[in-house]
């Protein structure tokens, strides 16, 4: 008969401990990664700035690539949860709204709103390092593919159901990935000065017009 096997044991201290650690990192590597840029952040720095050794820093994350990856995952997402963005109830739920399409609009931009306010100024620090870096390159062309792929499914389901006219879904899902950037996000809100309630009615107003009217 063979031998049981043996499951490895985790101590709900050493888990909630290991959360811990993981969030103080993530919250001092946010921080310099936005102060000072994906290059000019050394990892010593932001085990300095989390107040843990270096070492354990390097056994969470072994690379700065995925250290940021980490990051940057969290932020899009909100938690640790190993559900994609695109499987969040929040989208979901836009998607399936695409019959009424003003609830749709205004759903798809509750959720997009709410993820580049997390992750929208971590994005761009991909996308100003791209140029030099080739890892945060393919991060921000993922992220860019990604969020193409997402709204050409929301305008999709405009169409399928009447919406939208199918001969304008092609610039239709061209505008939505535009106005859903973190290009267009770090302009109105750092840039411009827009408060984060003025972003979310801008949003909305222009997806309506672009997508409705």
């Amino acid at each position: 008969m063979p031998d049981p096997v043996k499951r490895r044991y985790r101590s709900p201290r050493r888990t909630e401990q290991a959360a811990l650690t993981r969030a103080q990192l993530r919250e001092a590597a946010a921080d310099l990664f936005l102060g000072r840029g994906f290059a000019a952040t050394t990892m010593r720095a932001v085990a300095q700035r989390a107040g843990v050794g270096e070492r354990t820093l390097y056994d969470a994350f072994p690379t700065k690539v995925a250290l940021f990856e980490h990051v940057v995952g969290v932020a899009i997402v909100g938690d640790e949860q190993p559900v994609a963005a695109a499987d969040r109830p929040e989208l979901a739920a836009a998607l399936a709204a695409t019959r009424d399409g003003r609830e749709a609009v205004r759903l798809f931009t509750g959720w997009s709103a709410d993820l580049l306010e997390r992750a929208g100024a971590l994005i761009m620090v991909a996308v100003e390092s791209a140029g030099a870096d080739p890892a945060m390159r393919r991060f921000a062309d993922d992220g860019a593919r990604q969020t193409r792929v997402t709204t050409a499914a929301f305008v999709r389901g405009l169409v399928a159901h009447g919406v939208l006219d199918a001969d304008r879904e092609a610039e239709a899902a061209a505008t939505t990935f535009a106005l859903c950037s973190p290009h267009v996000h770090q302009l109105l809100r750092r840039e411009a000065g827009r408060t984060e309630t003025q972003y979310r009615e801008w949003l909305d107003r222009e997806l309506a017009g672009a997508l409705l009217e």
